[in-house]
């Protein structure tokens, strides 16, 4: 009887796409199993590599386009997909406004801006898409959404009625938002936001105080930053007629999320349920005997809206067996056996330097899937 598989990875940081990832564990499975059905479904959470992945499971493409990077000076070539269904666009603000496009010494959080974000959505618009992705997870910006609602048109002003800088510490110079300006095309398509974060804008818990630091904010800056996203806040309420400080998920991406809330017909969503949705993996794990997931690390974390959760949870309604591979094995995994995963195997062979490790990610993979799927053919001959 030929059995059906599922392959469900995420990406594995810096040594494997999701499709790579995929496609080495079909080769294991193969190995063993010659003449599996098996359904190669590139996964993401809504972070880094959420592109490639609907792209590649889509059958899409990718459109380059240069734009403006975390700081004013700066242009970065960065890229947006179009989906196989070509009305949909998914973009990843990291591509343009990422924190890993700048090094340590140079993130500013009062200078760095979502300007280039804005640029992608327009570029976006500009090959007709009726939905836009946007997965805002990496970011080194704190603006509130200021510069990607800037690019789009609208404006920000001083009481001189002159645009003001863009950064977060500038926003306490804002006096009047101008949004005659805005793109109309904005208010006519739908945007889902892959996030999962829940933080409001301002206070002890919003985008300053929490996510500022990591961004280069000294304890004075995050002060500041806060006090400048409350001051954009009840401007917004002023001028735009939107209440958007404490909604849950403003504060995501230093209030990137508050900028599409309040300039765009947004909707903020889990990244992993939006990538299982387009995916179409229900369907297919209903289909199948064995599901195969796993990403670079899995540790007590993976449980708050990473991939292999998601797989797990979809897999868990079916009685589905779910294996996951992971580089690494972290601390407490083992309260992922209670989410859906069936066992957990690390893929290396043995101790290597994480230059080595990268670079025969592939290998590692398929070598650990061979070997789970002997485990499974010698179980499944036995029945």
């Amino acid at each position: 009887m030929v059995k059906r598989f599922v392959v469900a990875p995420d990406s594995f940081k810096e040594s494997m796409s999701a499709k790579e990832a995929c496609e080495a564990m079909a080769r294991g499975i193969k190995k063993v199993f010659k003449d599996a059905e098996i359904s190669l479904v590139p996964m993401a959470d809504g972070g880094e590599g959420t592109v490639d992945s609907l792209v590649d499971a889509t059958k899409g493409r990718r459109i380059n386009v240069e734009v403006s990077g975390p700081i004013p000076e700066g242009k970065v070539t960065a890229y947006f997909g179009i989906l196989g269904d070509n009305k949909t666009a998914v973009i990843e603000m990291a591509k343009a406004n990422g924190i890993e496009l700048l090094p340590k010494e140079r993130r500013n959080p009062l200078i760095t801006s979502t300007y280039g974000t804005g640029e992608l959505i327009k570029a976006a618009l500009d090959h007709g898409v009726e939905k836009i992705i946007i997965g805002i997870g990496g970011s080194v910006t704190n603006d509130g959404g200021a510069g990607m609602a800037e690019a789009l048109g609208v404006k920000f002003l001083d009481g001189n009625g002159q645009s003001i800088p863009q950064g977060g510490g500038s926003l306490n110079q804002l006096v009047s938002i101008d949004t005659a300006e805005l793109d109309p095309r904005i208010k006519e398509i739908e945007i889902e936001v892959a996030s999962d974060v829940t933080n409001p804008l301002t206070g002890e818990h919003g985008a300053a105080h929490v996510f500022g630091p990591q961004k280069g904010a000294t304890p004075e800056m995050v002060e500041q930053l806060d006090s400048n996203l409350k001051h954009y806040a009840h401007i917004i309420q002023k001028d735009v007629q939107k209440s958007i400080e404490h909604l849950p998920g403003a504060g995501a991406a230093g209030g990137l999320g508050a900028g599409l809330l309040a300039f765009t017909n947004a909707t903020l969503r889990p990244g992993i349920d939006i990538v299982i949705e387009i995916n179409q993996l229900e369907e297919q794990i209903a289909e199948a005997d064995f599901i195969f997931t796993g990403e670079g690390g899995m540790d007590f974390q993976t449980k708050f809206g990473k991939a292999p959760y998601g797989v797990a949870k979809v897999a868990k309604q079916y009685q589905k067996p779910v294996f996951a591979c992971a580089g690494y094995i972290g601390k407490d995994v083992e309260v992922l056996y209670d989410e859906g995963i069936t066992a957990i195997f690390g893929i290396l062979s043995k101790a290597k330097s994480i230059d080595e490790a990268l670079k025969n990610g592939e290998s590692n993979l398929e070598r650990t899937c061979e070997n789970i799927a002997r485990i499974l053919f010698l179980t499944s001959e036995q029945k």
